[in-house]
């Protein structure tokens, strides 16, 4: 608003964010299914990407027409008056009841409880081998890469890069509400599939010369990408034992925003020696098989009911 923002500014407050950021995600991530049956946990989740990726598509749209009137500071105070809502839903939450001494014991143990449960649960561990997967092979095409493949490849602009990034978002829309409708006898041949849509999608865009197809490929590969990581969200939730559920989540996010700055390297440098093409190509390959390799290591295991038994303080938190 008063013109007088530097880039030291823009560093110490994206450092604030981040850190703050990876104690939210975490916590909001285990605190879901903690409000909610166990039995509800899949359809929980997947409202909660559903709002998730719905604020994605409405928010950019409020923010132009806030930008257009009064200009780019009306879209942060917006933005940051928006939270008031969060806060007060928040606030009015009940407080989590106390559970047994061996419950409480169980929650103040350390971050390394977390990392020993995860290498021991073969499903937990595929879960997050897939999501670091994408990570590094597959969301630096969306997220880095996208407007100099815009400019470079498509010899296209920014009105077609916006078009490009709402399809995207509508996709990822779609892709968080089928989580709605997919049962959990059906999971592995849907994440499987979902494997094989990114892949393709990816390596459409490789060889795309138009923007109808590129605008396709992105479309198919939104809404697979939005459902596999939803899924694989899920089932870490149910496997997870209450006590640990918000460090598995903090390991499964390190996954994602952890592996988010170097795998936004890797593609992009592998694209430098090579071409963005080529490059597109060889992510989509490496990125297709090895995720059907985790996904025949976790086998049938994606679709079985978890058997940790649900606590007193579970059962008293639903009620």
């Amino acid at each position: 608003m008063t013109g007088r923002i530097h880039i030291w500014h823009v560093i110490v407050l994206a450092a604030l964010l981040g850190i703050a950021i990876s104690f939210e995600m975490p916590a909001i991530s285990a605190l879901v299914p903690e409000l909610v049956r166990r039995d509800q946990i899949a359809a929980a989740v997947a409202m909660d990407r559903s709002v998730f990726h719905g604020s994605r598509l409405v928010g950019p749209s409020l923010a132009g027409l806030l930008v257009g009137w009064w200009g780019a500071a009306a879209a942060f105070f917006a933005n940051a008056f928006s939270f008031l809502a969060l806060i007060v839903a928040l606030i009015s939450l009940p407080k989590r009841p106390i559970g047994t001494k061996e419950e409480e014991e169980q929650r103040r143990s350390g971050i390394k409880e977390g990392f020993r449960y995860v290498a021991s649960e073969r499903t937990i561990l595929a879960m997050i081998a897939l999501i670091a997967l994408t990570t590094i092979f597959v969301f630096p095409v969306i997220s880095v890469m996208l407007p100099l493949y815009v400019r470079n490849v498509l010899q296209l602009g920014p009105r077609e890069m916006g078009w490009l990034m709402a399809t995207s978002g509508t996709g990822a829309f779609f892709g968080s509400l089928g989580l709605l409708s997919v049962g959990r006898e059906r999971r592995l041949k849907f994440m499987s599939g979902n494997v094989l849509a990114v892949a393709a999608g990816v390596f459409s865009m490789s060889r795309s010369h138009s923007f109808a197809l590129t605008a396709c490929s992105m479309g198919v590969l939104a809404i697979a990408l939005s459902m596999n990581f939803g899924l694989a969200n899920i089932i870490v939730q149910e496997h997870a034992p209450s006590h640990l559920r918000g460090r598995v989540s903090a390991v499964f996010g390190l996954s994602f925003f952890g592996l988010m700055p170097i795998a936004g390297l890797i593609v992009t440098g592998f694209s430098d020696l090579v071409g963005m093409r080529t490059a597109l190509a060889v992510a989509s390959i490496i990125y297709g098989a090895g995720g059907f390799s985790i996904l025949s290591m976790a086998g049938r295991h994606v679709c079985d009911r978890p058997v940790a038994p649900v606590s007193e303080s579970e059962v008293a938190s639903v009620a």
